[in-house]
């Protein structure tokens, strides 16, 4: 018998049930987010850096309008299962489609501020509900 290869991931149908049935939600939903980035050809959130252009993919958590500047910006809160980003549309105050738990891909300049990660005025485009 050969030994199993080193990967940090059970081997096998049964320890991979185990494995899922031992996890929390959260984890399942991270491990899948993370999953779905890799399959986008997307960027991990947590290997952005500053100033970096990406495309990113994910959930979106939460969604707020929020006023910068006295300008009303649209905020979310994007989780792929690694880290979250923060995605601002400046002078909108809502966008049809951008509402909590919905799944989207994103793309721009990555911007560190407060030590949050955070991405103005991106490219996005919205996914399918039928793939959530």
């Amino acid at each position: 018998m050969s030994a199993a290869p080193r990967t940090g991931k059970p081997t096998g149908r049964f320890r991979r049930m185990l494995d899922r049935l031992a996890s929390s939600q959260g984890d399942l939903e991270s491990e899948e987010l993370q999953e779905d980035a890799e399959a986008t050809g997307c960027t991990r959130i947590c290997d952005c850096g500053d100033r970096q252009i990406v495309k990113v993919t994910g959930t979106l958590r939460t969604v707020t309008l929020r006023p910068r500047a006295g300008v009303p910006a649209l905020e979310a809160e994007l989780f792929d299962g690694t880290a979250p980003l923060d995605v601002v549309w400046l002078g909108r105050r809502s966008i049809a489609g951008i509402e909590p738990g919905r799944r989207l891909i994103a793309s721009g300049r990555i911007a560190m501020s407060q030590g949050r990660r955070v991405l103005f005025n991106p490219k996005y485009e919205l996914r399918p509900l039928g793939q959530e």
